[in-house]
């Protein structure tokens, strides 16, 4: 991912979605959700509101600007997107493309499974003895990878020219995850790997390895 990659996709995610109207399963202005089990061949879409799309459900994907989204259990999707706003991806759901947001928390839960990439610019990105197929990217976010995780395409955090007093982020890799690939680091960040975890080369940071659930505070 080029530096200030997330600034295009702000653009482009806030160009397409302004120029909405509504079609398909989505609106402007407020909420909107696809109920349990439910299924649409259509993106569901907003700009200003909430996606939620309950258990067992089969979409094509989730997109809003202002708002978080949420999955439920057990969902299928192809993508959830949003710029400013949460993304949360419920135990066994699978997404089969990206999971993006600039500004919010992305959080996996247990079994979850994106093939796509995790990103975020700020906000702490979350795996639950989750599976990530494309790689986790972020310019100012924490990133826990947690207990039993895996992550393919591994962790690339971006140097960021807009933000110079940015806090160092905090890069934890819990005990038996997996990252393969890469983990590179453009710039400061504090880096901890458990004793039992498995990790790629790791560029522009010095793991400090850690026993126990959690490094120290």
């Amino acid at each position: 991912m080029a530096r200030n990659a997330f600034a295009a996709i702000t653009v482009v995610w806030v160009a397409a979605l302004g120029s909405l109207t509504a079609c398909g399963t989505g609106s402007i202005n407020g909420p909107v959700s696809v109920g349990p089990g439910q299924q649409t061949n259509q993106d569901v879409t907003t700009v200003n509101g909430a996606v939620t799309v309950g258990d067992g459900a089969k979409i094509k994907g989730a997109t809003t600007v202002n708002g978080s989204i949420t999955f439920g259990s057990n969902v299928t999707a192809e993508s959830a997107k949003t710029v400013n706003g949460a993304v949360k991806i419920g135990e066994s759901t699978h997404v089969s493309g990206p999971v993006l947001t600039v500004n919010g928390e992305v959080t996996l839960a247990k079994s979850a499974d994106v093939q796509g990439k995790v990103a975020n610019v700020n906000g702490t990105i979350h795996l639950a003895s989750a599976h990530v197929g494309g790689g986790i990217g972020t310019v100012a976010g924490d990133i826990d990878v947690g207990s039993g995780s895996r992550v393919e395409g591994g962790i690339h955090v971006e140097s960021s020219t807009f933000n110079s007093s940015m806090k160092v982020p905090r890069i934890v890799i819990g005990p038996d995850a997996v990252v393969q690939g890469t983990l590179k680091f453009d710039h400061e960040v504090k880096l901890y790997v458990s004793d039992t975890a498995t990790i790629g080369p790791v560029e522009g940071a010095t793991p400090e390895k850690f026993s126990g659930d959690q490094p120290p505070q």
